[in-house]
């Protein structure tokens, strides 16, 4: 529905919103329908509806690098990382924030991909799992999950990797019941949590004595 179609639907509700009109209505879901054109008539006039299709630029920092892209508002950061930054280290899963392989930081936080529209990360700081690598050279949580085996079949490590890293940002030296905690957003569907927390341990660790 047009912008001007909804303000002709919301021009109409208002001009048969009587008081016989509400009593007769009632029970035939004439009367919801018209309120609704009310209280969308009374919402802020700074508001606006983003069509779908519609284009928008927006500007992250994606490991450290500033970016500019055209995207549509239904774009999922997940999709917007993938298929238009080549960074493919955030795998696809469930899609509906269950699982956690799509996990990056945000402003140094762990968040789901695939749950963040592209829009909802205008101007914040984004890293990957290919951010953590210097050069050819691991990070402290990778070269953990590697000595660690903390993977089977691999695919849910780049989240769980990234879900650990958030992790030891905000907690430096957390305890194993922490760790748990702090992990507890990414599903191994292989069962590596005892190599996994090991890992993250490991890493916590390493950092600690430099």
């Amino acid at each position: 529905m047009t912008k001007r179609e909804c303000d002709e639907r919301d021009d109409t509700s208002k001009q048969e919103l009587t008081r016989r009109g509400f009593l007769k209505s009632i029970g035939t879901g004439a009367a919801a329908a018209a309120a609704t054109g009310v209280l969308s008539a009374q919402a802020p006039a700074e508001e606006r509806l983003l069509e779908a299709k519609d284009i928008h630029r927006v500007d992250l920092t994606v490991n450290g690098r500033p970016c500019s892209l055209l995207v549509e508002p239904r774009w999922s950061l997940l999709f917007v990382l993938r298929e238009k930054l080549g960074l493919t280290g955030s795998k696809i899963g469930c899609e509906r924030g269950e699982c956690g392989a799509c996990t990056v930081l945000m402003n140094g936080l762990p968040r789901y991909a695939c749950l963040t529209l592209a829009v909802e990360a205008q101007g914040l700081e984004i890293t990957t799992i290919e951010g953590l690598m210097d050069g050819e050279e691991l990070g402290p949580v990778q070269q953990a999950f590697l000595e660690k085996d903390a993977f089977q079949c691999g695919y849910c490590t780049p989240g769980q990797i990234m879900a650990a890293e958030g992790l030891l940002r905000s907690n430096p030296k957390p305890t194993l019941p922490e760790i748990q905690k702090g992990m507890s957003g990414n599903l191994c569907r292989c069962g590596a949590y005892v190599h996994i927390f090991q890992a993250v341990d490991t890493a916590a660790r390493s950092r600690s004595s430099k």
